[in-house]
């Protein structure tokens, strides 16, 4: 992969050992896949903030690195709601620690949101065919799919890396020929909300990483494109997809000839019944429109079983009446994490959840068992004694 002057003056430490072992990793990624050349980004977001997930080993090194950010760059949750970690249940030691992560990020420029839908506090960090350096699966699809931005499956070094050179090796879907559709999904039903997750959970365990085409019979919302997408990186490895007439690339392509039928009972198969001990709603964060939805089932209700629902503080702060309706039916909001990357929903045995997302994960990250229910199913469950 060719390198600029400039580039090989950072690879050769001339900046300093934090950005050498940065654009090393870039450029190991670039001859691995066959980039030309690094290629300048707008911004980052940058997953392997948990310490759930991370551990001692990746606390010392992101805590040894040295240097700011060239980018805007944004960070994934984080393992607990930084000011309400006790109400969650997380221990002494994981707090301390968890805030030594996020001061380590903070150190180097990077923002302190914890989110894994920054693009919805913040306009300016990727627009139509700007390039990225996304991590968390379910932001790398809404950017690549629903906003149109060209970014990569990031993993959290080689996106912190992008962050710390400004750029990213110009292969996979930074590039036209690799962003076209291999598969048509056509859906025979109705979908309404969380269907969408449920769908997504489907298509993913079909398609893999291929990206797929979607007809569907409704335009789905914003919220329930993040849904769809969320789910489909979860099951599956799929980053980008298309959506006819709906999201901003779709127009460019022709239906691929493979395909495959989805029918309303295959999304049907995918709900089931029984009785949580926690009732989880914002994986990925809940917007605002799906908070309003939220409040509006509980409004005159009283939960009877724990129920978190995981938001970014931007959106928390920006509506503090709305959260107090939320919370005087006994529903916690919690800010800067979620009940997959929070060792708090160890605890519990069995989770109910209204994304795909989450209910792949929540077994395999939490060890817990994973119920999907409609959002309105979801609410009665945590209202019935």
């Amino acid at each position: 992969m060719y390198l600029t002057p400039e580039e090989e003056a950072i690879f050769n430490g001339e900046r300093g050992a934090t950005y050498q072992k940065a654009i090393e990793i870039l450029a190991a990624l670039g001859d691995i896949y066959g980039a030309d050349r690094l290629i300048p980004i707008k911004s980052a977001q940058i997953a392997g903030v948990s310490y759930k997930t991370i551990g001692e080993a990746g606390l010392e090194w992101i805590s040894d690195l040295k240097g700011k950010v060239a980018v805007p760059s944004i960070l994934n949750p984080a393992g607990m709601d930084r000011e309400c970690w006790k109400e969650m249940g997380v221990s002494q030691d994981f707090a301390d620690k968890q805030q030594k992560i996020i001061r380590a990020y903070e150190a180097l420029g990077v923002r302190t949101e914890c989110t894994c839908t920054p693009y919805s506090i913040f306009d300016n960090l990727a627009g139509l065919g700007d390039h990225v350096a996304w991590s968390e699966s379910s932001a790398i699809s809404y950017a690549n799919s629903v906003i149109g931005a060209r970014t990569n499956r990031e993993g959290g070094p080689s996106a912190l890396s992008a962050a710390l050179i400004g750029k990213t090796p110009n292969y996979g879907f930074h590039l036209d020929e690799n962003r076209k559709p291999d598969i048509l999904i056509r859906v025979d039903a109705a979908l309404h909300n969380s269907d969408y997750g449920a769908l997504g959970y489907i298509v993913g365990e079909m398609v893999g990483d291929k990206v797929p085409f979607f007809k569907l019979k409704s335009a789905p919302s914003k919220d329930e494109l993040k849904s769809l997408g969320a789910a489909m990186a979860a099951s599956g490895a799929v980053a980008l997809y298309h959506v006819s007439g709906i999201t901003p690339e779709a127009g460019k392509y022709d239906p691929p000839e493979e395909k495959i039928m989805i029918e309303q009972g295959q999304i049907k198969e995918v709900y089931s019944s029984g009785e949580p001990d926690l009732i989880a709603f914002g994986c990925p964060h809940s917007s605002v429109e799906e908070l309003v939805g939220l409040a509006r089932l509980l409004d005159g209700k009283k939960v009877k079983k724990d129920v978190w629902i995981c938001t970014s503080r931007a959106i928390k702060k920006k509506h503090p009446e709305l959260v107090k309706q939320i919370e005087r039916s006994g529903a916690k909001v919690f800010c800067d994490t979620c009940m997959v990357v929070s060792p708090a929903s160890e605890r519990f045995n069995c989770m109910m959840v209204n994304s795909g997302k989450a209910h792949k994960y929540v077994p395999n990250l939490c060890g817990v068992k994973s119920i999907m229910a409609t959002t309105e199913e979801c609410v009665k469950a945590a209202v019935r004694d």
